[in-house]
């Protein structure tokens, strides 16, 4: 066994001691092992930390909140697999986002939403099941609802992390069903930062991607607001324009031809001249969906079809994950 194998193993065993201040320190140097080392950690994971950094999330001292949770987001980098395999995990995570404006830690709260994004975001092998922790879905939308309270860091990380969820399209109606749509069109709304109201609508372009969007779009007139940041007096931004123009593509794909004449009505003055401005001017992807849209709207119906794919963009540029407009 070499010197990092007996580290971890040593600071490992402390985090079943009776002692809290030994398992926090344990699980501080575990943090930073994770963080400044990525080979420690398989090794961590191997060691059998994972349970006990989960049940961690569970205590009430937000020091060891904080600790146990960036060390989940650490080992999510390149420890996916036992981290979702091991049992409880999910749920600890989903008890710490869902305590997010009471008993939780804001620092625990951010790490634990951007651990989910950092398992979705490379890969599709666990969509289906963080997807399916319910959960976990809920008290990442009440994150949005919440968002007048909830830090900025936190609302990016939540967006990010249903983003991943709804890449796998038979989330997206789960999403709909726990109140997303709501959620998402107040923060477009009433938040107006660029760079939230782009990731939102990067949410939004991929929920519109299923049959059950149509109506909840049409409580929130989500169509007239999406419309509205087609309108090239609002100054949106390029990436959020795109994603406009993905949401509606995908909304009239899925919804039928009351969708259809619905959005057909709305885009049908202003909004019109933002879709030729992204067909002229927005990038290659997005260009291709402008013209698909124009010609789905004001071309041959026939057109209209689901192809389920990605095609909204966040707004950060950490990685080629994200530009899957």
């Amino acid at each position: 066994m070499d010197e990092k194998h007996r580290t971890v193993a040593s600071l490992v065993s402390k985090l079943s001691s009776v002692s809290e201040r030994t398992r926090i320190d344990a699980l501080c140097e575990l943090r930073q092992m994770s963080k400044l080392d990525p080979e420690t950690r398989p090794i961590i994971a191997e060691a059998g930390a994972i349970p006990f950094i989960a049940e961690t999330l569970y205590s009430s001292s937000h020091p060891s909140q904080e600790n146990a949770a960036a060390t989940l987001l650490n080992l999510s980098i390149s420890a996916k697999e036992p981290l979702v395999s091991t049992r409880g995990v999910l749920d600890a995570i989903a008890h710490v986002i869902s305590h997010h404006s009471s008993s939780s830690s804001p620092s625990a709260v951010q790490s634990a939403a951007a651990t989910i994004h950092s398992l979705l975001a490379a890969t599709d092998d666990y969509r289906p099941s963080v997807g399916a922790k319910r959960d976990i879905v809920y008290a990442l939308v009440d994150i949005l609802r919440c968002h007048v309270s909830s830090p900025p860091r936190t609302i990016k990380d939540a967006l990010k992390a249903l983003f991943g969820i709804a890449l796998y399209p038979p989330n997206r109606a789960t999403m709909v069903h726990l109140g997303v749509i709501p959620a998402l069109f107040a923060l477009v709304v009433k938040d107006g930062r660029v760079g939230i109201v782009e990731d939102t609508t990067a949410v939004i372009a991929q929920v519109a991607g299923c049959e059950e969007s149509g109506e909840a779009f049409r409580k929130v007139s989500g169509v007239g607001v999406l419309a509205d940041l087609l309108d090239l007096s609002t100054g949106a931004s390029m990436r959020s324009k795109e994603n406009a123009v993905s949401a509606l593509l995908n909304l009239v794909r899925c919804g039928g031809e009351r969708v259809l004449a619905e959005v057909r009505e709305a885009v049908a003055d202003v909004a019109a001249d933002g879709i030729e401005d992204v067909e002229e001017n927005g990038s290659t992807k997005g260009k291709s969906k402008a013209k698909e849209l124009l010609k789905v709207l004001f071309g041959d119906d026939d057109d209209v079809h689901d192809d389920n794919s990605s095609n909204s963009v966040l707004s950060s540029g950490r990685g080629s994950q994200f530009d899957s407009f």
